[in-house]
């Protein structure tokens, strides 16, 4: 498996891959205008989208990391950057792809200068939750927030020391 980030013919795969891994764990059901957000994600350069792919070309999952920007959810500073919409294809599960996309996550933040990185899950992502507190993530509930009624959203950040 190679991490590497997304090339712009990969965009509309991504977007896709991005919308079934959300649907395959019923996390559109309470939103599913949130699909359309999913499959832009990234499309502005606003953020540096990554891809895990298998030896033959295969995307397995995918990870946007963005640097602190005055409209981040939440980050609240420049020495932050904030994790986006990890997604593991279903068929690809297991595998260590999640766990493989963050730690490229915080590796590129660290190179950045990055002191902290952070990010917000639905409650009902516990794998994905298991991935981040393995990874050393700790619950921030200072910033957990509600982008919609009736959805809260858990927040997590890692210090990069």
């Amino acid at each position: 498996m190679v991490i590497r980030r997304v090339r712009p013919e990969e965009r509309e795969a991504v977007g896709d891959l991005r919308v079934t891994a959300y649907e395959a764990d019923g996390m559109l059901k309470a939103s599913p205008d949130y699909a359309e957000v999913l499959r832009r994600l990234g499309a502005d350069g606003g953020g540096d989208v990554l891809v895990a792919e298998d030896t033959d070309g295969a995307l397995l999952g995918t990870v946007m990391v963005q640097a602190y920007r005055p409209s981040s959810e939440v980050a609240r500073g420049p020495e932050e950057t904030e994790v986006r919409a990890l997604a593991v294809a279903p068929a690809a599960r297991g595998r260590g792809v999640g766990r493989a996309l963050m730690e490229a996550v915080v590796e590129r933040s660290a190179a950045e200068g990055a002191r902290r990185v952070v990010l917000s899950t639905q409650p009902t992502m516990t794998a994905a939750q298991r991935i981040y507190e393995r990874r050393g993530f700790r619950r921030l509930p200072d910033r957990d927030w509600d982008p919609l009624p009736g959805i809260t959203l858990l927040a997590y950040g890692l210090d990069l020391g």
